[in-house]
């Protein structure tokens, strides 16, 4: 209702197919004026010539512009001369009549000007409105494109480095290839998944969700069970949740690779806020983790990416033994980082 109510705004004075229909629709505005303001006449002191004349006047020129609410202060200055000024039905002409007269001049004109200022100002903000949104959208198409095209050459080069990996004949170093491609790959979906042109951030759990599943398809396991537990509604700044995806990812890798190499198991991946920290927690209940391993300083290339990544958002990583079985990966981040 808002809505439409500023477009017809906007769209004043009304540009009708003839301008005769503009002032014939001003005189009935001043017939109607006439007859309301005789019907008046009982209950009105005397005096008020033009009390029912000012509000023809006003529509006139907001309706229709500043010709046809000139032709209706001359029609009804003198419908109201007539009628109305004692002696009424006759042009009478002295000083106080005057005076009465130049009154009605003065707030006709003040009318009439700010009614056309206050459109010709609505009609160039509805112009710059209209020039705000081209602008909008166009920016909104060049970032779809650059987000395109980002997330593209992303995917070319984890397919070059897949290719490579045919030419090389060393086991550790066709490995290596084989993480790399997998990691631009998949900061080539994640950055894809992102795409948000105004930066509201996404909804966590359902990009979590899409995330896990995506990792574990990649993984080719089909004996995973993934569940993702955070808050509903729940959003983070695209520049907090590209690292924080990457460490789910290598979180939830790593637990397929080398806590349930073997065998079926279950991944939990729960994100919540406790008190002044948001909390990540990727648990498995695979093999757990060896006495000796420390997150901060293991040899994994995949533990020494989470630990970079959660340093580069201010907060810590760390790999521990689940309570029953398995490991827990776990991220700790300052809330005024994450919001």
């Amino acid at each position: 209702m808002h809505r439409s109510n500023e477009r017809f705004v906007e769209r004043l004075p009304l540009v009708l197919d003839r301008p005769v229909h503009a002032y014939a629709l001003t005189l009935i505005l001043c017939a109607s004026a006439l007859m309301l303001r005789f019907a008046a006449e009982p209950l009105l002191p005397n005096g008020y010539p033009f009390v029912t004349f000012f509000p023809a006047v006003i529509l006139s020129s907001f309706l229709f512009g500043v010709r046809p609410g000139i032709f209706a202060a001359i029609v009804c200055g003198i419908a109201s001369w007539y009628f109305f000024i004692p002696p009424p039905f006759g042009f009478a002409l002295n000083p106080a009549v005057i005076v009465a007269m130049l009154f009605y001049t003065g707030v006709v004109v003040v009318d009439i000007l700010l009614i056309h200022f206050m459109q010709r100002a609505n009609f160039n903000l509805a112009i710059e409105r209209e020039r705000s949104r081209v602008l909008a959208d166009n920016r909104e198409l060049l970032f779809r494109e650059l987000q395109h095209r980002v997330s593209n050459n992303l995917q070319v080069v984890a397919a070059l480095l897949s290719l490579q990996r045919r030419h090389v004949d060393h086991e550790v170093a066709r490995r290596a290839l084989d993480e790399a491609s997998e990691r631009l790959a998949l900061v080539g979906r994640i950055s894809r998944a992102l795409y948000d042109p105004e930066l509201k951030g996404q909804d966590m759990r359902a990009f979590l969700t899409a995330l896990t599943g995506d990792v574990v398809d990649a993984s080719g396991r089909g004996d995973i069970s993934l569940s993702v537990d955070a808050p509903g509604g729940l959003t983070l700044d695209p520049n907090v949740t590209v690292p924080l995806a990457l460490v789910v990812a290598e979180a939830v890798s790593n637990a397929i690779e080398h806590g349930l190499p073997d065998r079926a198991g279950r991944i939990d991946v729960t994100l919540e806020a406790e008190e002044e920290a948001l909390v990540l927690r990727v648990a498995d209940d695979g093999r757990g983790v060896a006495p000796e391993l420390e997150a901060e300083k293991g040899e994994s290339l995949g533990l020494r990416i989470a630990n970079a990544l959660a340093a580069q958002l201010g907060g810590r990583f760390s790999l521990s033994p689940g309570v029953a079985a398995g490991a827990v990966a776990r991220l700790d981040l300052p809330l005024r980082t994450a919001s």
